[in-house]
């Protein structure tokens, strides 16, 4: 019997979820804050060649649901590619997947709180960034999640949003469509790297993936709700981007730190910016949330397996929350916003997130033919996908990202010398 058989063996969620709800629950996942700050350093790279580098990071993206998907349905277990790389390709692995995750998510993290702040109050956006971490993580220590409603009301205040910035870009007297044809001198270099800054708007795609005991007939729901979801989520980014860039072009998107609101602010119809800075500010507080409490979980899993100190495996005896890990977390994120700028922490995350999908991509790729429900190619698509956008990041974004992922793993190699376990 195999791992996820035994797991099916005892008592499952409840199926509830129709293909509607996980489609929702993918837009919810991806129509986030990254699409209110992924825009600058994407044309920063690579002009107006920014949407060749979203059908890129879509694709990418696809692939990497896919294997997720796959995997989830092989081992319907928490902890996504932590657990997929112990049990496929051993505890090295599952560790590397691990740790790029949650210092990949860390970094998204304060990214998060950046963009909030800039959206907030861009004279100062460290102030609202702060005090967003810290509420945040006071509001997760408390136990208080996301519900499924609130899930659909931050999509409904999101796309309100996303729909005020293309009204105020096309109709706002000032849309040029040659603004679409300036691509920056990096020519294929930069359109590759605006994928991979604009992969990070795509954040937490394949939650679908993880929904195999919560739909119905998952054998079809999944494999629908991705490409529909996904399908959905790059027709409304690549709307908002082609509105921008034919609104203030390439040049001007790049230089803000609230790309959305320069936009909406430059036409005749900038009586809408605020509407966007209170969307986006919204959208930005519940990835947010959501990031936090999902980081503090895998530190927790890992804490477990003692692949991180046990320490941070203790549960809260009152809220059942792993507080000591929200803590620190919270402590960590609030240290990097600090010091770090939004386009930096974006492209680190970037490189730490793909380089958790390139693991999920292997370990998927190993999975025996029988019950495979996508062929190895898929697999093999992603790899290379993932490879070529963290490669393509500028060089201190990946020399920083190999040296924090090496740490870590050195970190690792010592603890288990210490504590006398096996590695």
């Amino acid at each position: 019997m195999t791992l996820g058989s035994a797991k099916r063996a005892g008592p499952g969620l409840a199926r509830r979820l129709s293909l509607a709800d996980a489609v929702m629950v993918g837009l919810g996942s991806m129509l986030g804050a990254g699409v209110f700050a992924a825009f600058a350093p994407a044309a920063a790279a690579a002009g107006s060649g920014l949407l060749i580098g979203l059908a890129i990071a879509a694709v990418v993206a696809y692939c990497n649901g896919i294997a997720s998907a796959q995997l989830a349905a092989r081992y319907p277990e928490s902890g996504g590619t932590y657990r997929y790389g112990r049990h496929r390709l051993g505890p090295v692995w599952g560790f590397l997947a691990g740790w790029g995750f949650v210092i990949g998510k860390t970094a998204s993290c304060a990214a998060m709180a950046l963009t909030f702040g800039a959206y907030c109050w861009p004279a100062h956006p460290s102030a609202p960034a702060v005090a967003a971490v810290v509420i945040c993580t006071a509001v997760n220590y408390l136990g208080i999640t996301k519900t499924a409603w609130l899930t659909r009301l931050l999509v409904i205040v999101t796309l309100a949003a996303l729909a005020a910035v293309v009204v105020a870009a096309l109709g706002g007297g000032h849309a040029d469509p040659a603004n679409l044809s300036g691509w920056s001198s990096g020519g294929l270099l930069g359109i590759t790297q605006a994928a991979a800054l604009l992969f990070f708007a795509f954040a937490g795609y394949a939650r679908i993936a993880t929904l195999g005991e919560e739909v119905r007939q998952p054998d079809r729901t999944i494999p629908l709700a991705i490409p529909l979801a996904l399908g959905i989520a790059v027709g409304v980014y690549a709307l908002v981007g082609a509105a921008a860039l034919a609104a203030v072009g390439p040049t001007t998107l790049a230089q803000s730190a609230a790309p959305l609101a320069a936009v909406t602010r430059s036409g005749a119809l900038s009586w809408l910016t605020p509407v966007v800075q209170i969307g986006g500010a919204v959208a930005c507080a519940g990835v947010l949330l959501s990031l936090l409490a999902g980081v503090g979980r895998t530190i927790v899993a890992m804490a477990r397996d003692h692949e991180l100190p046990h320490v941070l495996a203790a549960i809260h005896p009152r809220y059942r929350v792993p507080h000591r890990a929200q803590i620190g977390l919270g402590c960590t994120v609030t240290a990097v916003v600090s010091i770090a700028d939004v386009r930096g922490v974006i492209g680190f995350s970037s490189f730490a997130v793909l380089t958790y999908y390139a693991i999920a991509n292997i370990a998927s790729f190993t999975l025996p033919s029988p019950g495979r429900r996508w062929r190895r190619p898929l697999a093999a698509v992603g790899l290379a996908g993932c490879a070529l956008l963290a490669l393509t990041l500028p060089l201190t974004t990946l020399l920083t990202g190999a040296a924090v992922l090496a740490c870590g793993l050195l970190g690792r190699a010592v603890r288990k010398r210490v504590s006398g376990l096996t590695v």
